[in-house]
Formats: C-alpha cells, sequence, structure tokens
C-alpha cells in the first residue's frame, strides 16, 4: 500500500507542468513578456525573422516536454508500490536540485537571464522539498 501523500504531491506537480507546459506552446511571447518583463522579454524572442521562428519552435518543444512530463506524473500518482514511491521522489529530489544548479551555472553567464536566477532556484528548490518532506512522511510512516 503507498503513501497517500504521494498521489497529493505528484498531481500538484502535474497540474504545475501540464499548466506550464501548455502555455509555453501557445503563448511564448506572453509567458517570455511575463515572465522577463517587456524588455528582456522582447530581446528572448530573437532579432530576425528567422531567429524568431528558431526560438518559438524551440520554446514550442520544451514546452510539449513539459505537458508530457506533467501527463507522466498525473499517471504516476495512482502507482501504489512503497519502493517505487520512494525511489520515483529521490529522483526527483535529484532532478529538481540539479536542475538549480544547472540555472546558477547556466544562467549567470546570460545577462538577461542572471536578475530572476534567484526567483527560479527557489522555485526548483520548493519543489524538491516538497518531495524531501514526502521522504520524510513516508520514513515516518514506515518506522511508526
Amino acid at each position: 500500500m503507498g503513501s497517500s501523500g504521494f498521489p497529493v504531491i505528484c498531481l500538484l506537480h502535474s497540474v504545475i507542468a501540464l499548466a506550464c507546459g501548455a502555455m509555453m506552446m501557445f503563448y511564448t511571447k506572453e509567458i517570455a513578456v511575463f515572465g522577463h518583463g517587456k524588455e528582456i522579454g522582447s530581446k528572448l524572442q530573437g532579432s530576425t525573422p528567422h531567429d524568431e521562428l528558431l526560438i518559438q519552435t524551440s520554446e514550442s518543444f520544451s514546452g510539449l516536454l513539459l505537458f508530457v512530463i506533467g501527463f507522466l506524473l498525473f499517471m504516476v500518482a495512482f502507482v501504489k508500490d512503497n519502493k517505487f514511491q520512494s525511489f520515483f521522489a529521490k529522483g526527483c529530489v535529484l532532478l529538481h536540485l540539479l536542475m538549480a544548479v544547472w540555472r546558477v551555472y547556466f544562467e549567470t553567464n546570460v545577462e538577461d537571464l542572471a536578475h530572476d536566477l534567484p526567483r527560479q532556484v527557489v522555485g526548483d528548490v520548493a519543489l524538491a522539498l516538497s518531495w524531501v518532506f514526502f521522504l520524510l512522511y513516508s520514513w515516518r510512516e514506515k518506522y511508526d
């Protein structure tokens, strides 16, 4: 029997990934402006029509990947095996922390993205902490 917190966390992460992925696919320019401001958002869209198309295509595929991840999280939410849940949660912690490290190393080198770095790293760490709290909760359930 699985932990009751696992489906809740999976479904929460799934909704976030599905919503963000859909917005990235269909509202690329609006998301760039919303996330980075009007001036930087327009810089991130490219300066030539070819650049704009290439960036928009890349963002759309990234959004599609995020949407698929959200769908997979939705499916995984209903797995009842404790060992799988623990393994999956540890993998998610590692993935979110690696994403935070990647942001620090990559986005500090891109001047236009550097000002958003603290907010995004805090978001990655918060998502990782949700899985850590699940692991602590399931560990407590196991040994109580």
